[in-house]
């Protein structure tokens, strides 16, 4: 069993973030396939599984991924070697890719909310990255995570998330 985690925040306003880049690949990729999404109270998540593959998108804020993932993991029996995080990392140029088996939170907030909930950080993760220097330098961190993404990144956005969606099957 495989676990596929997409980070983002809940609500409508939080569509086409940066921070939401997990929850918009996810969502590209089943439109795709013409999935749809479950709801699952009791994990906070919505969900489907698919064969061996549970996708998630929790339903938490961000910094508290952690929990739902656990809660997936513990039921399932799923080893942390099987849970793949797809997140945003604003140090990588926009539209580029870094896949890793393990390795710390690099200062992002859902994967040290994962590693503390999990006990490990021995579990892949999927970053996307949402680097734009200029614009992060002029509004700083906190409001770059949760902006918008421009209207020359939304052009690009179609490509990039094709080229996504090979990795998430």
């Amino acid at each position: 069993m495989k676990l596929i985690v997409a980070f983002g925040n809940p609500g409508p306003e939080y569509n086409f973030t940066r921070h939401n880049f997990g929850f918009l690949a996810l969502d590209f990729f089943f439109k795709l396939n013409n999935y749809s999404w479950e709801p699952h109270e009791k994990y906070n998540s919505i969900y489907k599984k698919i064969d061996n593959i549970i996708y998630i998108k929790p339903q938490t804020f961000y910094n508290n991924i952690g929990d739902s993932v656990l809660a997936w993991k513990n039921f399932y029996k799923i080893p942390s070697e099987n849970i793949l995080c797809i997140c945003d990392d604003f140090n990588l140029p926009f539209g580029t890719f870094r896949s890793r088996k393990k390795g710390s939170s690099g200062g992002n907030n859902g994967l040290k909310s994962v590693i503390s909930s999990l006990g490990t950080d021995t579990f892949p993760r999927l970053r996307l990255g949402t680097g734009n220097d200029e614009l992060r330098k002029k509004i700083g961190d906190v409001d770059f995570v949760l902006s918008k993404f421009t209207p020359a990144e939304k052009e690009k956005l179609p490509e990039v998330l094709n080229r996504l969606t090979t990795m998430l099957k």
